[in-house]
């Protein structure tokens, strides 16, 4: 059979939004995956919307298509135009395992969950049968099981890899949308097996994908351990109360090559953490973690939500003030998103709170609930408020030189990570001249 599959993208991409991604992948690896599954007999062809464009009047036999909430009107519009020519489309990812009767409405089937073990299912129903199932959803993928992405079927787009090597998070945040995909059980690849997908890359930079490599810390020190040497360079993600205490953990990722830790903080409100299940993040502990962090020569990049109930007006000031007093290298600002599927959007929906269904705003960068101690308005203004102080040339300039004293790569690796949120925001925030 002739397979396409197919990874959306914004269509407002610009040329340097395009080149900024070639040096820090945001995408999913869950095409790679897939492809890595598909039987070998079979002729497949994979896009990435974000470099590639698609050819609708190509004849395919199946199209498998992945997104996440904002990118499902896209997901949509390709769905819809290969099912117009006669394709079989099948619809994946996050999105579609949270919505997944919407998601049928444009699609021949919809997989829930990880698709590893469902499309080789689908592949041979489709050959042999000649139909499919409408619905997909199998048991959690043993780590022994998670394949190498077939990176190959993609082309050389990046300049630097991605590695996972666990899915999965035990955490119950009220906001977080991983589970409805990964699930709450921490899976592990084999470390021989993530050193083997490592050393296999020829590219210098990786960027670990893993939701965080702080959530079994002796399995991830053994994986630095092992890339003692290797000569790569990586970031990734990890959770400020564990980097705040293990500085073995610490000595161990700069030996191996890292040059930057991303960390959600989230808030500087011990309130709101408590209240969004995420009471690990002790605030008053943030200062002297960075700190430690930098004793190392890794770089801090720190991400922050506005929106939470225990949220007021004066939290953008008092933010604002905290991030200048951390030094962080390089900072993330959203707006709280209540995604389908998880708790935020539950109770925001009872409460009856849920202002839009324009799934395209859920970008992080758009206001959809209404918050209850401040307006659309505040929030929307608040949260711009704090992008410009932080992103202004002058600060720009302040963060790129803290990170060159930690070292040549640091400074790569977060004022790559600046311009990245720079051109997100250039279009989610100041593209947009009135609320």
């Amino acid at each position: 059979m002739k397979i396409l599959l197919v990874h959306p993208a914004p269509k407002e991409n610009s040329l340097f939004s395009n080149l900024i991604k070639k040096f820090w992948p945001l995408h999913p690896m869950t095409l790679p995956q897939l492809a890595a599954v598909t039987p070998s007999n079979h002729n497949i062809t994979c896009i990435d919307e974000t470099f590639q464009q698609i050819d609708f009047s190509e004849d395919y036999d199946l199209v498998g298509i992945t997104c996440n909430t904002p990118l499902a009107p896209r997901a949509y519009e390709i769905a819809d135009g290969f099912r117009d020519n006669g394709s079989v489309v099948v619809l994946g990812g996050v999105h579609p395992s949270a919505m997944p009767h919407e998601a049928k409405e444009h699609a021949d089937s919809v997989v829930i969950g990880e698709g590893e073990i469902s499309w080789p299912k689908i592949v041979n129903d489709l050959e042999r049968k000649g139909k499919i199932k409408p619905f997909y959803k199998s048991e959690l993928i043993d780590g022994k099981m998670i394949p190498p992405p077939a990176w190959e079927k993609f082309g050389n787009f990046n300049l630097t890899a991605r590695i996972q090597a666990t899915r999965g998070c035990p955490y119950n945040c009220e906001f977080c949308s991983l589970h409805i995909v990964e699930g709450r059980k921490l899976r592990m690849k084999p470390v021989e097996n993530v050193i083997k997908e490592i050393i296999s890359c020829k590219k210098k930079w990786i960027t670990f994908v893993d939701n965080s490599l702080t959530l079994n810390p002796s399995y991830t020190k053994e994986i630095f351990r092992k890339m003692k040497g290797l000569g790569k360079k990586f970031a990734c993600f990890g959770n400020i109360n564990v980097l705040a205490k293990d500085k073995e953990l610490l000595k161990l990722a700069k030996e191996a090559g890292c040059v930057a830790w991303e960390i959600g903080f989230e808030s500087v409100s011990q309130k709101s953490l408590n209240e969004a299940g995420k009471g690990m993040n002790k605030v008053e502990r943030y200062k002297k973690a960075i700190e430690t962090i930098k004793e190392y020569g890794m770089a801090v990049i720190g991400s922050f939500i506005f929106g939470f109930d225990s949220d007021t007006p004066d939290i953008f000031d008092v933010t604002l003030e905290a991030i200048y007093e951390l030094e962080l290298d390089s900072v993330t600002c959203n707006i709280l998103t209540p995604y389908p599927g998880t708790k935020l959007f539950e109770r925001l929906e009872k409460e009856n709170r849920i202002l839009t269904r324009d799934w395209s705003k859920y970008d992080l960068g758009h206001v959809v609930f209404k918050p209850k101690n401040m307006s659309e308005k505040e929030l929307f203004y608040g949260t711009k408020k704090v992008i410009r102080s932080i992103y202004n040339p002058l600060n720009q300039l302040r963060m790129d030189i803290k990170s060159f004293k930690l070292g040549l790569s640091p400074f790569i690796a977060t004022a790559v990570r600046n311009y990245c949120n720079i051109d997100f925001y250039r279009r989610s925030y100041f593209s947009r001249r009135s609320y």
